[in-house]
């Protein structure tokens, strides 16, 4: 969010000099109002809008165009989970916009200085976060569930001349599903992260480092600490929810993933706020 991007916000409706806070529901307003006005906001979610139709179409399009010639390994792959197929990369590159933007929303502020503004017309730090989080989240939820539904519906008719996919069988539903929630709870686990740092190269940087390599790398780690490293890392336990099986280095079951990734959430977002309480706008 550049500079001359930013939302000012002097004062907030109703929110006179003794006032001492902002009502809730104007905090909402105030907190969509800045999101919805600047550019990085759509250039984010452009990611996740476009990634997502257009790989689901993809990938079931090439595997579907070379189905003859696959060897029985492959397709037995595709055919144990194929809606892991059809989102999965969508996924792979829309969170990189989803997380990119939650650290802006928030590290932007710092960087900008419009943090100043902020506090002054919400001088509850706390609820200022609070209402951040929840128009941020919210939005991100919503549009990760429309494109992971349309998403799937584009790659069950691209699939549809080798195999069928329903969405009521086995775990399709909730991959689905859990696509979208996976991607709002990354959303709000992303701007806690520029909450705490406070600079957005940073910030940006120990996220991307986070679902790119220390994902990764700690699946190499031997022995039954590595399993536990594994699973209990963020983004690998959330993003359990997204398939219909998991690794045998993997001690959770899909939606215990997901829990551990709120609780990680969770726990971060009392450290930003408490941290936001203490420390100099």
């Amino acid at each position: 969010m550049a500079a001359t991007e930013s939302v000012t916000i002097n004062t907030l409706p109703g929110n006179g000099a003794g006032s001492g806070h902002a009502h809730f529901g104007r905090l909402l307003v105030a907190e969509w109002t800045k999101l919805r006005s600047v550019r990085s906001t759509y250039w984010s979610l452009i990611t996740v809008v476009l990634a997502f139709p257009f790989f689901s179409w993809l990938i079931p399009f090439l595997i579907a165009h070379n189905w003859n010639q696959a060897d029985p390994g492959s397709r037995a792959q595709v055919l144990q989970d194929p809606v892991s197929t059809i989102i999965g990369v969508g996924i792979d590159l829309g969170q990189f916009g989803i997380a990119v933007l939650g650290v802006l929303v928030m590290a932007s502020e710092y960087s900008t200085g419009m943090i100043r503004s902020t506090v002054l017309a919400s001088p509850r730090r706390v609820r200022m976060l609070a209402a951040k989080s929840v128009v941020f989240t919210l939005l991100a939820l919503v549009i990760g569930e429309i494109v992971s539904f349309v998403a799937f519906f584009i790659g069950q008719l691209t699939f549809k001349s080798v195999l069928t996919v329903n969405l009521g069988a086995g775990t399709n539903l909730r991959e689905v599903v859990g696509a979208g929630l996976y991607l709002g709870m990354l959303a709000l686990f992303s701007m806690v992260i520029g909450a705490l740092i406070r600079h957005p190269a940073g910030a940006i940087t120990g996220v991307v480092l986070l679902l790119l390599v220390i994902s990764n790398i700690i699946q190499l780690i031997p022995g039954a600490a590595g399993k536990y490293l594994y699973s209990y890392e963020p983004t690998n336990a959330g993003a359990a929810i997204l398939t219909n099986h998991t690794s045998d280095k993997f001690l959770l079951t899909a939606w215990e993933g997901y829990a551990v990734f709120a609780g990680w959430t969770a726990l971060l977002w009392v450290l930003a706020a408490w941290l936001l309480v203490r420390r100099d706008a």
